[in-house]
C-alpha cells in the first residue's frame, strides 16, 4: 500500500509540474499576443457593438458598415471579414456595455479578470478531487488550449461554463428552479449548451426545465424587443453567412460526412441518442452529473458551429464525469486522452477529439446497459425476497391457526 501511495504521489507531482509549465507558457503566449496587437480578439467586437448600440440604436449592432466605422474609431486596424464581425446574440453586447465607459485596454483586462473569476468559479463548483489533486485541475485548466485561447480572445464561453456548473450545483443541492434559471447564460453562446434544457425535461426535472424556459425565454424576448424586426433580420443574415463559412464547421462532423443535409440528419440522430441516455435517469439510479455530461458531449457533437475555445465545455463535462463515484477505475485515463487530443488539435487535427466524443457516448451507453442488467438482477432479487416473505407469512399464518386450534382444544 505504501508503494502504491508513493507512485500515486509521484504521478501527482509530475502532473503538477507539467501543468504548471503549460500554464506558464500559455499565459506568456496570451500576454505576447496582446502586446503584439491589442485588438486582435473577439472582445473588440463586443465592445464595438455595445458602442454602436448606444450611439446608433441596438437594431444597428449587426450593420457591417457601422461595425467597420467603430473599429476604425477604436484605431484597431481590423477590417470586417468572414471571421471578423459581430455575430453574437444581443446579450453579449449588453454584457460589454458597462466596459465602454472605460478606455479599451482597461476594459479588456477587466473583462479578462472576470473571465478568470468565472474559470475559478467553474473549477470550484465542478472539479473533482480534494486538496492538491483538486488544485492541480485548476492549474491544468489554465494550461489547456481551449481555456487559454478563450481567455486571449475574451470569449464568453467560460461564462457559459460557469452558468452550467452553477446549474449543476443548484440541482444537486435541491434548488431545481434556480438551477434552471442559471442556464439562462446559454443565450451568450447557444451552441455550447442548447441540449441542456431539453435534457432536464427528458430526465424528469420539470422545475429545473421551467426555470430554464423562464430565463432563456425572457432573454430571448428582451433581445427581440431590443433589436426589433430590422435587427432580427440582420442577425439572421449574419448567422446564415456564418453557417456557410467552412472554418466554422471544421470541428464538427460536417467536413467528414460531406453532404450538409446528411450531416444534419446524423447530428439529429446523435442528439436523440444522447437524450435516450439521459432518459435513463428517470427510472434508474443515475447521479446528477450524468444529465450534464451526456447533454454537453451530445450537444457539441450535434452542434453545427464550433471553434477551439468552445471546447471548454468538454473540460467541464470531463470534470463532472470524474465526480461520478460509480465509474470504471480506468476512466480517468480516457478523459485525459481526450483532453490531450484537444490540446494537440492544431498539430493532428480534430479527428482524434471527435472520435473521443463518439467513444464517450458509446462508453456511456455501455454503462447504461450495465446498469440495466444490474437493475434487472436487483429487481429479481427483490422479487425472490418478496416471494420468500410471502411464503414465511403463509407459514406464520398456518402456525398461528394451529396455535389457536391448540388453545381451543386445551383444558378449560
Amino acid at each position: 500500500m505504501t508503494g502504491m501511495r508513493r507512485w500515486r504521489n509521484l504521478g501527482i507531482a509530475a502532473g503538477a509540474c507539467a501543468a504548471a509549465l503549460f500554464a506558464a507558457f500559455d499565459v506568456y503566449q496570451w500576454l505576447a499576443a496582446y502586446a503584439s496587437d491589442h485588438f486582435h480578439n473577439d472582445f473588440t467586437f463586443y465592445y464595438a457593438a455595445a458602442r454602436i448600440g448606444t450611439a446608433h440604436g441596438w437594431q444597428s449592432i449587426y450593420d457591417l458598415g457601422l461595425q467597420q466605422a467603430e473599429l476604425n474609431a477604436l484605431g484597431s486596424g481590423i477590417g470586417v471579414a468572414q471571421l471578423a464581425r459581430y455575430i453574437s446574440p444581443p446579450p453579449v453586447a449588453w454584457l460589454a456595455l458597462p466596459f465602454t465607459l472605460l478606455p479599451y485596454p482597461v476594459a479588456y483586462w477587466l473583462w479578462s479578470g472576470l473571465l478568470l473569476v468565472a474559470l475559478a468559479g467553474t473549477w470550484y463548483l465542478a472539479a473533482p478531487g480534494t486538496g492538491r489533486l483538486r488544485l492541480l485541475h485548476l492549474v491544468a485548466a489554465v494550461g489547456w488550449v481551449p481555456v487559454i485561447y478563450g481567455l486571449q480572445l475574451g470569449q464568453p464561453g467560460i461564462f457559459v461554463a460557469l452558468g452550467v456548473a452553477g446549474s449543476y450545483g443548484l440541482l444537486r443541492s435541491g434548488r431545481p428552479f434556480l438551477s434552471g434559471l442559471a442556464l439562462g447564460v446559454i443565450v451568450l453562446k447557444p451552441q455550447l449548451g442548447f441540449m441542456l434544457p431539453i435534457a432536464l425535461v427528458v430526465a424528469g426535472r420539470y422545475r429545473a426545465f421551467a426555470g430554464a424556459v423562464v430565463a432563456i425565454g425572457l432573454l430571448a424576448i428582451a433581445s427581440a424587443i431590443n433589436i426589433g424586426p430590422a435587427g432580427i433580420s440582420a442577425y439572421e443574415q449574419r448567422l446564415s453567412f456564418a453557417a456557410s463559412v467552412a472554418v466554422n464547421r471544421e470541428l464538427t462532423l460536417a467536413p467528414y460526412i460531406g453532404d450538409l443535409a446528411v450531416t444534419r440528419v446524423v447530428q439529429a440522430a446523435i442528439a436523440i441518442w444522447a437524450l435516450a441516455l439521459v432518459y435513463s435517469v428517470r427510472f434508474r439510479k443515475r447521479p446528477t452529473e450524468w444529465i450534464y455530461v451526456v447533454a454537453i458531449v451530445g450537444g457539441l457533437l450535434a452542434s453545427p458551429y464550433l471553434h477551439i475555445d468552445d471546447l471548454v465545455m468538454l473540460g467541464l463535462a470531463g470534470w463532472l464525469y470524474l465526480r461520478i463515484p460509480e465509474r470504471p477505475p480506468w476512466s480517468w485515463a480516457f478523459v485525459l486522452a481526450v483532453f490531450i487530443a484537444i490540446e494537440g488539435i492544431t498539430e493532428w487535427g480534430p479527428i482524434p477529439f471527435i472520435a473521443g466524443e463518439i467513444a464517450a457516448l458509446v462508453l456511456l451507453s455501455i454503462a447504461a446497459l450495465k446498469h440495466d442488467d444490474s437493475d434487472a438482477e436487483h429487481h429479481r432479487a427483490e422479487g425472490e425476497h418478496d416471494a420468500g416473505l410471502q411464503r414465511d407469512g403463509e407459514h406464520l399464518a398456518i402456525d398461528r391457526q394451529r396455535e389457536s386450534l391448540d388453545q381451543r382444544t386445551g383444558p378449560a
